[in-house]
């Protein structure tokens, strides 16, 4: 049962280390779990070049300006696929030996049974904390939002009725309510759309960003983003 597995309050009490997108779930789970937990740092994994994310694509210089507005170190490692629960293992390890006792991540959905973060964490020595699961999605982006996190749309699914006009649009209760009426989960869980967050009660000041120019690749398009230096 899930009060046996103790996710939704995992962080409570204890130092853990987070996996973070940089989107706008990992960021409402990792501000929920540091009003009762420590942060020692956030994961980050990283493509094989090391020049982008895997979860959303963010630049380093991005990634490092979202962990210094929250005050956290980050830990890192360029991956394949096919080497990639090899690596965040070995960074759950290394969490583990700084003193952390928990991985928290951001999801909603993960069935209890043959959960994959469960397997990592407990094989690094760790036990799991997922702030947001099970929570009803509309609930949880309005969590969100009302707390009064910015995030801004970086990429969408062409194919599950997502458009390019979406690109670059901040997440609020009236995109909400758009999203719902054009069929789409506000929440994204379905890969319809990522966010970036880039202010927010868990970071000290925002992060300046400015907008290059729309990609695409196949049913995907993407709006890349770049740290503004001031």
């Amino acid at each position: 049962m899930a009060d046996e597995k103790d996710w939704l309050t995992g962080a409570a009490g204890r130092r853990f280390i987070a996996s973070y997108s940089g989107g706008k779930d990992s960021s409402l789970a990792l501000y929920r779990a540091m009003q009762t937990g420590k942060a020692i740092g956030i994961i980050v994994m990283l493509e094989e070049e090391g020049q982008r994310s895997r979860s959303h694509g963010m630049p380093p210089a991005i990634i490092q300006a979202q962990a210094d507005a929250i005050g956290l170190p980050v830990y890192t490692a360029a991956t394949s696929w096919d080497d990639y629960e090899r690596k965040f293992t070995e960074l759950l390890i290394q969490a583990r030996e700084q003193g952390a006792e928990v991985l928290i991540t951001g999801d909603l959905d993960v069935p209890e049974e043959d959960c994959w973060h469960e397997r990592v964490a407990g094989g690094a020595g760790l036990v799991l904390g997922m702030p947001l699961w099970r929570m009803d999605h509309v609930e949880a982006v309005t969590a969100f939002i009302d707390l009064g996190f910015i995030a801004v749309v970086v990429t969408v699914n062409l194919s599950l009725g997502m458009s390019e006009r979406d690109l670059g649009r901040q997440l609020d209760r009236d995109f909400v309510q758009e999203l719902i009426s054009r069929g789409i989960d506000p929440c994204g869980e379905g890969g319809e759309f990522h966010t970036t967050v880039i202010d927010g009660p868990l970071f000290r000041h925002p992060v300046p960003v400015r907008r290059g120019d729309i990609a695409r690749h196949g049913k995907y398009a993407f709006l890349p983003l770049e740290l503004q230096l001031q």
